[in-house]
């Protein structure tokens, strides 16, 4: 499965309420789900960084996140063609070009996406349907 940035920002001490890595290491979600399912897009560490900077985050806490996001996860550069072909064209939906790398890195990977992003879940249906991926929710993982 891809995440989405949000689910990264508690590593470089950021808090969020959907603290999904934390659940997943405390064995807080259904069987099967695992740090090993998860995948990163690379847009999300810039994208990290661009987000600690904004809050004033210490550059320790991020270069420490970063490190441990390199270290755990395997990241999808998301300069490859087909990744840049399926942001271009969701982006016409999202109109958020950073989001729009994210989905199409799920989509490309036939992977489930996993955001809290308003947007991308106003037409998940469509999404879903058009890609044949699913796009879940940390909620989603709270209820297994």
């Amino acid at each position: 499965m891809i995440i989405d940035t949000t689910y990264l920002l508690p590593l470089a001490r950021i808090r969020v309420r959907t603290d999904l890595l934390r659940m997943i290491v405390d064995g807080r979600v259904g069987e099967g789900v695992g740090l090993s399912d998860i995948k990163v897009s690379l847009i999300s560490l810039f994208e990290l960084q661009a987000k600690a900077s904004k809050l004033g985050v210490r550059p320790k806490y991020v270069i420490d996140a970063v490190k441990a996001v390199l270290k755990a996860f395997p990241i999808i550069p998301y300069y490859r063609d087909d990744i840049i072909r399926t942001a271009h064209e969701v982006n016409k939906t999202l109109n958020d070009y950073i989001d729009s790398i994210i989905l199409a890195t799920a989509i490309t990977q036939h992977e489930p996406l996993v955001t809290e992003d308003s947007l991308i879940h106003s037409q998940r249906k469509t999404l879903e349907e058009k890609y044949g991926i699913r796009i879940l929710r940390y909620a989603d993982f709270t209820n297994q």
